[in-house]
């Protein structure tokens, strides 16, 4: 059984680079976010979970006051802060704190509190699958999916076959400006449409010329000639403006944006 995470931030930029970090790890599950700490409050009374990652300066209750509050809890979840203060720390270890990480967040120190949360819970599979990998896929001693090893010889896609109105519409590659997921369907988005594929979106990134797409996130593709600005966002990560009807921002991960401007001599 995977473990249930609950994110706690009032900022929701910081919540969504969490949830990115955190989707690499097999066994947790981020199955609630909050913004303040009533409202965490609220679904720990209502849910019962295994990890809360917990900001501590939040307006009205503070993470370190709801940390007292579920100390005294029956099976209370384990805390993990995550903050930009350093002077906590001790209040932190007074109510047992599982981790205290700062912001922007350390992968590395992340995966060491992750680890410790999956000793504590007995959890044997403490790997992780790579940034790009697709959540579908379990991860597997870094070998790529057998899917993927499959495809790997397969020619590159000269056009993608989507869907609308009942219809099978062959795109060219250039036509299409970004790809994303929705749910669980992946989705061509070209100037003005958006167009219905039957592809996984790591099947499409295996199969398109990398020199064109790129993967910003887990859940987009980017045509890298399509992209019109980049505006730096939050905890290192970026926004892409591409030039869709819609002017779209398309996120990029922090991980993808040290890739991305590595791409562009930035």
């Amino acid at each position: 059984m995977k473990l249930r995470a609950l994110l706690v931030d009032d900022e929701s930029p910081a919540r969504k680079e969490l949830r990115y970090l955190l989707q690499d790890y097999a066994e947790l599950q981020v199955i609630g976010e909050a913004a303040n700490a009533i409202e965490a409050l609220e679904l720990i009374n209502n849910l019962e979970y295994s990890v809360v990652f917990l900001d501590i300066d939040m307006p009205g209750l503070k993470g370190i006051d709801l940390a007292r509050q579920l100390k005294e809890k029956e099976n209370s979840p384990a805390i993990i802060f995550i903050t930009a203060h350093e002077e906590f720390a001790v209040d932190a270890f007074c109510v047992n704190a599982l981790d205290y990480l700062l912001k922007p967040i350390n992968p590395k120190r992340l995966d060491q509190a992750i680890k410790k949360l999956f000793i504590q819970h007995g959890t044997a599979n403490t790997s992780v699958s790579s940034p790009l990998s697709d959540p579908d896929e379990p991860a597997t001693n870094n070998h790529p999916p057998k899917h993927l090893q499959e495809n790997s010889a397969t020619r590159p896609l000269e056009v993608i076959p989507v869907e609308q109105r009942g219809k099978t519409i062959l795109l060219r590659p250039e036509e299409i400006i970004y790809i994303y997921t929705d749910k669980d369907n992946v989705f061509a988005k070209t100037q003005k449409e958006s167009y219905l594929t039957r592809f996984t979106l790591r099947e499409l990134e295996a199969r398109l010329n990398p020199n064109m797409f790129f993967r910003t996130h887990r859940c987009y593709l980017v045509n890298i000639k399509r992209m019109r600005e980049l505006i730096p966002y939050f905890n290192g990560t970026y926004s892409i403006v591409v030039d869709d009807h819609e002017r779209s921002e398309v996120p990029v991960s922090r991980t993808q944006s040290r890739k991305l401007k590595e791409i562009l001599g930035l």
